[in-house]
C-alpha cells in the first residue's frame, strides 16, 4: 500500500468520491486537471492512481486511466493519527498520570503510551529523558523508564525550589521601571482575578488555568533559560495536581484568588520586604495545596 499521510489519505478519498459520480469504463481526467481539483501535486496525484490501479478501482493504460468499479468501505485509506508536539505530550502525559492515579514506581510501557498519545516511540524516550532531568521519571539499569515523582519529598523539592526562582522573580519586579509590561499585565490579571471572583459559585474550577497564568507572567520578568525551563515543568505539575484535587475546590480557589489580589498590590508597591511577604505567603499555601492534592490521589510515599 503506498505510504499514508495525510495529503494522500485525503486525495485518495475525494478521487474514490470523483470515480463513483462517473460510469464504470470512463476514462479519469488528466492528472493536471486532477491535481488541479484535488489541490495537490502532481506526485500526489500518481500514487493515488497506483493506489487505486492495485485496488483493481481502475486500469491503467499508458495515459487513459479507466474506471473498472464503485468503490467500497474496504477501499477506504485510514487517516493517520494526529502527533502531538512537545507542549501537548507533556500535558497528555500528566494528564495520564494524574486521572489514572498511576503511583511512583510504575514500569512505563513505551510501546503501548507511544500508541495511546500518538508519538513515534524515539519521541517519547526523548521526552523521558527530558523528564529525568526533573526526577519525574528515570531511566532502568537494563533499559525502559519508571514513574519517580509525585511523592511526598518530590512535592516538597519542587515546592522549595519553586519558591526560590519565583522570590527571584519578585525581587526584579519591583525595581521595574513604570513602563515596563509586566505593569499592565498585572493590571488585566487584578480584572481577570475579580471577575472570577464574581462568579466564583459556578466557574471555580476556572481558577485552575488563571493560576497557571499568573505565575507565568511572574516569572516571565526574568529571562534566564535555565530559570525558563524549570518553570515549565513546576507550572505543569501544579496546574495538574491542583485541577484534579477536587476537595473543598470552591473554598480553595476563592481563598487563592484573594491571596493572588493581595501579591498583586504587594508587588505594585515596590516594596521588596512587602512583596517577598505576600510572595511567600502564597506559594507556603500553595505547597500546601500541593501536599493535600498528593494525599487525595494516593501518592505519598
Amino acid at each position: 500500500m503506498a505510504r499514508t499521510n495525510t495529503r494522500f489519505v485525503e486525495a485518495h478519498t475525494e478521487m474514490l468520491n470523483i470515480c463513483d459520480t462517473m460510469n464504470i469504463g470512463d476514462l479519469l481526467p488528466s492528472e493536471n486537471i486532477l491535481a488541479s481539483r484535488l489541490g495537490v501535486s502532481r506526485t500526489v496525484v500518481r500514487r493515488v492512481l497506483a493506489q487505486l490501479d492495485e485496488q483493481s478501482m481502475i486500469v491503467l493504460h499508458g495515459r487513459e486511466k479507466v474506471i473498472r468499479r464503485r468503490s467500497t468501505k474496504e477501499d477506504r485509506v485510514e487517516a493517520p493519527p494526529v502527533l502531538l508536539n512537545i507542549d501537548e505530550l507533556e500535558r497528555r502525559f500528566l494528564d495520564w498520570v494524574l486521572r489514572m492515579d498511576v503511583p511512583p514506581g510504575t514500569v512505563l510501557n513505551v510501546a503501548q503510551l507511544s500508541k495511546d498519545f500518538s508519538v513515534a516511540t524515539h519521541t517519547l524516550q526523548e521526552f523521558f529523558s527530558s523528564l529525568s532531568r526533573f526526577g519525574i521519571v528515570v531511566r532502568r539499569p537494563k533499559g525502559g523508564w519508571v514513574l519517580h515523582g509525585f511523592t511526598r519529598d518530590y512535592a516538597v523539592e519542587l515546592s522549595d525550589f519553586r519558591t526560590l526562582l519565583e522570590l527571584n522573580s519578585v525581587s526584579h519586579i519591583v525595581t521595574l521601571p513604570d513602563t515596563h509590561g509586566i505593569w499592565a499585565r498585572l493590571d488585566q490579571l487584578e480584572h481577570d482575578h475579580k471577575d472570577l471572583l464574581n462568579r466564583i459559585d459556578e466557574d471555580y474550577h476556572d481558577f485552575s488555568q488563571l493560576d497557571e497564568t499568573f505565575h507565568a507572567a511572574i516569572n516571565g520578568v526574568v529571562t534566564n533559560r535555565f530559570v525558563k525551563e524549570f518553570q515549565k515543568i513546576i507550572s505543569l505539575v501544579f496546574h495538574y495536581h491542583f485541577q484534579w484535587n477536587k476537595s473543598d475546590e470552591r473554598v480553595r480557589n476563592e481563598n487563592a484568588i484573594r491571596e493572588h489580589l493581595v501579591y498583586i498590590d504587594a508587588l505594585r508597591s515596590c516594596d521588596p520586604d512587602r512583596a517577598q511577604a505576600a510572595a511567600k505567603r502564597h506559594l507556603a499555601t500553595s505547597k500546601q495545596t500541593l501536599l493535600t492534592s498528593l494525599k487525595v490521589n494516593s501518592h505519598v510515599a
